[in-house]
């Protein structure tokens, strides 16, 4: 790769020396648990969008500026903020980034207008850039090399967690108690995980200074390209409906609140499942994993209009779902990451920044089509940009040998 990052003393690859596995796996699970409380704290509002609309006296569309804000500005800040504080301790970081997400969810709990809402949407967002990127960067810090395959998916398992246990419980306190108190246990929940993060995470002195000037480098390379392709189409066709899946139910399937939420627990479950295979075939088949997950995502949002009417028909489809999702953030950073070897935190601020963006665009974009069509249509739209993106991986896969694009 033409680009790399400066060194200090050490490989980013050497673990840290004379810890212990369960001291160091014990750190990896804080980490996971800070993505947890991010990702959790990211799409939360997609179990809450009514409720936060009807509070406000705003339309679905304009609710689903909280989970637009947040991507937007991960997508800023990641290269901006890991470029400005490479040179200081990441467990800091880190511990700094989640003092700020748990500030961002008791502004929100407290908020008495939307603009605040959006406000603490912005810090939420300013913390994806920051801590996503060091964190999925530093895991083979933490551990000896050969658990590093392991590790990496443990710490991608808080994706769909957020999903299983997050949104659904949020949902659920929401429907019992207010969309606030939603966010106040998040804010809760977020203040354990930085006492975790004290506790559990050993000093982390840079081993490596992330410079802007590395990540043009790396959007040079063919391979970071098309990874950059890939997670677009993938991620847009996923959020583009998913950020809308709970009006789709109210309006299409016709099920109540509390059938929403276990709707929400199964999709989450699935998407457990859905990660775990991704990562343990993406090292070996990388273009089929990501296909397949796109192959999936298509068949349920297509399929959704069609037979999403009926609960059991919407409830299978969201399992379909979950499983192709689960998988495309593991696959998107195992991309990035073989794209650039020697830079893994430069690949990790791409895939954020890229990822985050996408989020954005797609919950604007499905937030324009339904204001303006319907549910249905918001699914169709996805589920013809998963195809777009099957059709871009097979189209790499007749071009090049190289099975992640270079």
């Amino acid at each position: 790769m033409p680009a790399t990052t400066t060194p200090a003393t050490t490989p980013a690859t050497t673990p840290l020396p004379t810890r212990s596995p369960v001291i160091g796996w014990s750190a990896v699970v804080a980490v996971m648990l800070g993505i947890f409380a991010i990702v959790t704290t990211e799409i939360l509002p997609i179990g809450l969008l009514t409720s936060i609309g009807a509070d406000f006296t705003v339309s679905d569309g304009t609710a689903g500026l909280t989970m637009t804000m947040p991507g937007l500005l991960a997508a800023a800040s990641a290269p901006l903020v890991t470029a400005a504080t490479a040179r200081v301790d990441r467990r800091l970081m880190l511990c700094v980034f989640t003092a700020l997400l748990a500030l961002a969810n008791l502004l929100a709990a407290a908020a008495p207008s939307y603009w605040l809402v959006l406000t603490s949407r912005v810090l939420v967002g300013i913390t994806i850039g920051g801590f996503w990127p060091i964190a999925t960067g530093l895991v083979q810090r933490l551990v000896p090399p050969a658990s590093v395959g392991r590790a990496t998916a443990v710490v991608f398992s808080a994706v769909p967690l957020g999903s299983v246990l997050g949104v659904p419980a949020g949902t659920l306190i929401g429907d019992l108690a207010g969309w606030r108190t939603a966010f106040l246990a998040m804010g809760a929940l977020t203040v354990g995980v930085l006492v975790m993060l004290l506790l559990l995470v050993p000093p982390l002195p840079p081993i490596e200074a992330t410079r802007l000037s590395v990540l043009r480098g790396l959007i040079r390379g063919a391979g970071t390209r098309f990874a950059l392709l890939l997670t677009f189409l993938a991620v847009l066709a996923h959020f583009g409906t998913y950020t809308y899946v709970t009006p789709f139910l109210q309006r299409v399937t016709h099920v109540g609140d509390g059938a929403i939420t276990a709707f929400l627990l199964v999709y989450g479950g699935a998407g457990i499942l859905g990660t775990f295979l991704g990562g343990t075939w993406v090292t070996r088949w990388p273009r089929a994993v990501l296909g397949f997950a796109a192959g999936l995502i298509a068949a349920a949002t297509l399929l959704l209009p069609v037979l999403g009417h009926r609960p059991a028909g919407a409830l299978a489809l969201l399992i379909v779902w979950g499983i192709g999702y689960g998988a495309v953030p593991v696959a998107s950073q195992t991309w990035f990451a073989k794209a650039a070897p020697d830079a893994p935190e430069a690949a990790s601020v791409l895939f954020t920044a890229s990822f985050q963006a996408t989020i954005s665009i797609g919950a604007l974009l499905g937030g324009a089509v339904l204001d303006r069509t319907s549910p249905s249509m918001v699914m169709v739209l996805g589920g013809c940009t998963a195809v777009l993106t099957v059709l871009a991986v097979g189209a790499r896969s007749g071009r090049s040998r190289s099975p992640y694009g270079g």
